[in-house]
C-alpha cells in the first residue's frame, strides 16, 4: 500500500472543486483496503471512501484525514436459468459495466446507462434513472466491516433499499466499505420502457432493442448535460444536486390546493404508501433558479435545472452558498425542504 500526502481531490471529482487530502491511498486489492482502514485507525484519523467522485463536493480546505480510493477491478458472470449473475468489483466503471451487459443481451440496468461513477457507489445511493433502480437487480453486496475488518455479504433485502438510499448511507452510514456487488439480470428479456421520455422516443417502435434503449438514454442524458463530456461546463456537476421530495398525502393535498387556487399545476408522481413524489427541478425553477442561472463561477446548468455546475474556477464555498439559497427559497415558497444528493467532504 502506497500512502501519498496532500493529494489534490478536485481532479478526482466531476464538479472539479475542493482542496487536497492529507493522506491518499489507492486500493487495488482487499488487503489494501484493510491496511488503509488500519492506517487511519492507528493515527486517529477520519477515513473517507472515494469511488468515481461523481456525487461529491469537497471543501476548499480539503480533507484532514485519509481518502481511500477504491480501485478494485474485475467482472465475472454465471448463468442461472434465464438469469445472468454478474459479480463486479467496486472500482469498475459503472457505464462500462452497463455497456457490457447490453452487449451480452442482458436486461435490467440498460436505463442506467451514462451514469458516471463506479459500481461500488451504486448500492449506497440505490442509483436510479429513467424508470430503473439498481435495487431491482442487485442480488447481494460484499462489504468490509470497518470495525471488525471482516467481510460480510448482504442480501438485497438486508441492504434496506429505498428511494435514493440504503443502510449504507442511512442507518449504517460509515460502517461498511463496498467491495463488490452482484446483479441478477435477465438474458434475452425486453428492455424497460417506463419513463415518459423513453415512451415518447419509442412510440412508433414498441419493441426496441437493449442497444437502442441504451443509446437513447445516453442521448437524453447528453441533451440534459448529464453525460460527462470533456470541455462542457454544463456537465461539470455532481448530477442532480437535490432529491425529488417525497411527501405524505396530506402535505401534498394542502400544497396542491394552494397552487391550484393560483392557477398553477403541481407536477407529481405516485410513490410508496400513498405518498407523492414532487419534482425538485420544478420547485427550484419556480423559486427563481432557472436553467442557466449564474452567480460568479457557479450556476445552474443551461440544460438541467437540478445540476449546480462549476463554470470554471468555482470554489466549494460558492457551490455551497448557491445550494443553501435554493433550499431557502424553496422552503419559503413551498414549505418543502430539498435534500441534497451529493456527499459533503471536509465541511
Amino acid at each position: 500500500m502506497i500512502v501519498r500526502e496532500q493529494v489534490p481531490l478536485a481532479p478526482l471529482t466531476t464538479l472539479g472543486v475542493g482542496g487536497p487530502a492529507r493522506f491518499f491511498v489507492q486500493a487495488h486489492t482487499e488487503p489494501d483496503v484493510r491496511e488503509a482502514v488500519q492506517f487511519a485507525r492507528d493515527r486517529g484519523l477520519s477515513l473517507f471512501i472515494l469511488g468515481g467522485g461523481s456525487n461529491l463536493l469537497v471543501a476548499d480546505a480539503g480533507f484532514d484525514g485519509v481518502v481511500l480510493k477504491i480501485a478494485l477491478s474485475g467482472t465475472k458472470h454465471v448463468d442461472e436459468g434465464n438469469d445472468a449473475i454478474f459479480t463486479v468489483a467496486a472500482g469498475e466503471d459503472w457505464d462500462t459495466f452497463v455497456a457490457r451487459t447490453v452487449a451480452e443481451d442482458c436486461s435490467g440496468i440498460e436505463c442506467l446507462s451514462g451514469i458516471p461513477g463506479s459500481v461500488g457507489g451504486t448500492p449506497v445511493q440505490n442509483v436510479g434513472a429513467y424508470g430503473q433502480d439498481v435495487s431491482e437487480t442487485i442480488s447481494e453486496v460484499l462489504v468490509l466491516d470497518r470495525q471488525t475488518l471482516q467481510t460480510r455479504v448482504f442480501s438485497n433485502a438486508e441492504c434496506g433499499f429505498a428511494y435514493r438510499s440504503s443502510i449504507f448511507n442511512a442507518a449504517d452510514r460509515g460502517q461498511y466499505i463496498i467491495l463488490r456487488a452482484s446483479f441478477a439480470l435477465r438474458r434475452g428479456d425486453t428492455p424497460a420502457i417506463r419513463y415518459a421520455d423513453l415512451k415518447k422516443r419509442f412510440a412508433d417502435s414498441p419493441t426496441p432493442t437493449l442497444t437502442q434503449v441504451r443509446e437513447a438514454v445516453r442521448e437524453i442524458r447528453r441533451n440534459k448535460a448529464m453525460l460527462i463530456v470533456p470541455g462542457d461546463d454544463d456537465a461539470r456537476s455532481a448530477g442532480s444536486f437535490f432529491k425529488n421530495p417525497v411527501v405524505p398525502p396530506e402535505q401534498f393535498e394542502e400544497l396542491n390546493s394552494m397552487l391550484q387556487s393560483r392557477g398553477t399545476a403541481l407536477p407529481n408522481f405516485p410513490a410508496q404508501n400513498g405518498f407523492r413524489k414532487l419534482s425538485a427541478a420544478w420547485l427550484a425553477e419556480q423559486a427563481g433558479f432557472t436553467k442557466g442561472y449564474t452567480r460568479g463561477a457557479a450556476g445552474i446548468s443551461r440544460r438541467h435545472a437540478l445540476a449546480i455546475v462549476n463554470r470554471g474556477g468555482a470554489t466549494a464555498a460558492e457551490i455551497l452558498a448557491l445550494k443553501d439559497d435554493i433550499q431557502e427559497r424553496v422552503r419559503d415558497k413551498f414549505g418543502i425542504e430539498l435534500q441534497p444528493e451529493p456527499v459533503f467532504l471536509g465541511f
